[in-house]
């Protein structure tokens, strides 16, 4: 009982340990030209930067489609490098 205890409070301090480490962590995203994201590895967006030439009420469509592909590209790669951290502190942990 007292293994199982301890070792949770181990799993405890290393899920710490990689929230700090993806709070950190910022990806940037160019994943349309134009349009640059950047993203924690905690899936916090922490800016986004559009050209100014895309800023026109002619561009409005192509700019709502194009900014949210930039926004699922910059959530996918976060989620990746969540889970490379995870499997370095967990390797074998079923599910990563």
């Amino acid at each position: 009982m007292l293994d199982k205890i301890k070792q949770m409070v181990e799993l405890k301090k290393q899920a710490d340990q990689i929230k700090r480490e993806l709070d950190a962590a910022v990806i940037d995203v160019q994943e349309v030209r134009g349009i640059k994201i950047a993203v924690s590895g905690a899936q916090n967006f922490k800016s986004i930067q559009i050209e100014e030439q895309l800023l026109t009420a002619a561009n409005k469509a192509r700019l709502e489609v194009d900014l949210l592909r930039s926004l699922n590209a910059a959530v996918a790669k976060s989620q990746v490098l969540a889970a490379q951290k995870m499997k370095s502190v967990l390797p074998g942990f079923p599910g990563i």
